[in-house]
């Protein structure tokens, strides 16, 4: 693969990543602010197995 199509995929990888910690965060702001306790807790299952 040559460099500039591998940075083409590690940029979208990056970038994919940060929507997914972006939309997280926010269901887990939503999940605090509702006081559901369990979503919040699947939620940071969900952050913790993804790594972010």
């Amino acid at each position: 693969m040559n460099n500039k199509r591998q940075e083409v995929l590690k940029n979208a990888h990056l970038s994919h990543r940060e929507s997914m910690r972006r939309s997280l965060n926010v269901r887990l702001e939503a999940a605090r602010a509702n006081g559901n306790d369990k979503l919040v807790k699947q939620l940071e299952a969900e952050a913790q197995y993804l790594h972010l």
